[in-house]
């Protein structure tokens, strides 16, 4: 019972971060493509910006204006094969990452009780409460090294998630690939956005990822993704008027399909995480 319960957690903390935060891009942006290719993206004889270099520069100055804001509330769905997830909390990436919500999940192999989890991310931890305590002690501590060694070629990737969340590195991602169209205007939450779009492939993906994860952990990640029948990844993003990310949804698809949506408000609300005392935390080994 108490592995299972420790799994549950591992697997809830995990998934929920991935969905807040897409995969970072290693390739120079000063340019405004990055890594990616930058067909079509020319101006015509006028001077005036094609569509492609359009959609970019107006996702360079919302990655530069959400990343400036340093924190923001934070809602979201992630559904990661038969398991369902959702969060609610703030986020503080100012300087490395703290964050504070509760999750709730249920579905997928190790089920779920229904009843939200708090959980506290730190730049160098993450502390769950279960709800119930174990061993006498209300909270699980995951300290990212250790996590990284118990999870094989995405321990790296995972770890810099932990490390270095924040909601423009899916705007970044977009910018990278330089494979993004602008789709409309569209209402979310009755803060009228800009919808862009972008797919991109599981190498292309695994090719754009932060300079701190090896070029042999980048091959293992793709052969890992392959193997799970992942062909492609399609990211949407919506920017408010003032260049701000409000909304994301990302899909990939494989046997065990993730789509994950999260939605950003607030930005500049203070958030506080306190850790837990050691006398009330259990060591994830």
């Amino acid at each position: 019972m108490r592995t299972t319960r420790i799994a549950v957690a591992v697997a809830a903390g995990v998934v929920m971060m991935a969905g807040l935060t897409a995969c970072n891009s290693g390739g120079d942006k000063s340019n405004g493509t990055g890594g990616g290719s930058a067909s079509g993206g020319s101006n015509d004889a006028a001077g005036a910006k094609s569509p492609l270099d359009a959609a970019l520069a107006s996702l360079k100055s919302a990655s530069q204006q959400t990343n400036g804001k340093n924190s923001a509330k934070v809602e979201g769905t992630t559904k990661n094969g038969a398991m369902t997830q959702t969060m609610k909390g703030a986020m503080d990436w100012a300087s490395g990452m703290h964050m504070s919500v509760d999750i709730t999940q249920a579905g997928g192999p190790m089920g779920g009780s229904g009843k939200p989890m708090k959980a506290l991310y730190t730049p160098d931890a993450m502390y769950m409460n279960m709800g119930m305590p174990m061993g006498g002690k209300n909270w699980i501590k995951y300290d990212y090294d250790v996590m990284a060694k118990k999870m094989g070629a995405a321990g790296a990737l995972m770890k810099d998630m932990m490390n270095n969340n924040n909601p423009g590195r899916s705007v970044d991602l977009l910018i990278a690939s330089g494979k993004v169209k602008e789709v409309g205007k569209e209402d979310v939450r009755g803060v009228q956005a800009t919808h862009y779009s972008g797919t991109l492939s599981v190498s292309e993906l695994t090719r754009m990822q932060t300079k701190n994860v090896s070029e042999a952990d980048l091959k293992s990640l793709e052969q890992q993704l392959q193997g799970m029948g992942a062909k492609n990844e399609t990211i949407d993003l919506w920017v408010s008027s003032d260049n701000l990310l409000v909304k994301k949804h990302e899909q990939m698809d494989g046997k065990s399909p993730y789509d994950s949506t999260v939605y950003y408000s607030d930005y500049g609300t203070k958030v506080s995480v306190t850790p837990p005392p050691a006398s009330d935390t259990t060591e994830y080994k």
